[in-house]
């Protein structure tokens, strides 16, 4: 079993994937199967490890929406076809990004050892 921080350390990785190809445009991801794949699959690893971070870890951060972070990877994981590449865009290129900072600040409170 995954203790908390090692789950943080996993959407703060995912975060960082994702940013990797964050800085391309709309049209190249709308027409990039690949990239669509990419950032469907990262928002998954980052909603999986947020509906798995035990409730008392998440209380310490109630700034971040945790139950809207797992019902998007619900969509995702369920969706299959009837995915919403404009929902994935706006969280990959939006919501992730500003989700980052709260995380890193949860996961250093929780880790000293990783600032």
């Amino acid at each position: 079993m995954r203790d908390p921080a090692e789950r943080l350390r996993d959407i703060v990785e995912a975060i960082a994937a994702i940013e990797r190809y964050s800085n391309c445009e709309k049209q190249e991801f709308e027409r990039d199967e690949l990239l669509q794949t990419w950032f469907v699959r990262h928002l998954q690893i980052i909603g999986e490890a947020a509906r798995t971070t035990p409730e008392g870890i998440r209380a310490l951060a109630p700034e971040i929406p945790w139950p809207q972070i797992a019902g998007m990877r619900n969509v995702l994981v369920h969706g299959y076809f009837a995915i919403d590449t404009d929902l994935v865009w706006d969280a990959a290129t939006r919501d992730v990004l500003a989700l980052k900072p709260a995380i890193e600040r949860l996961l250093a409170s929780l880790d000293p050892a990783s600032e």
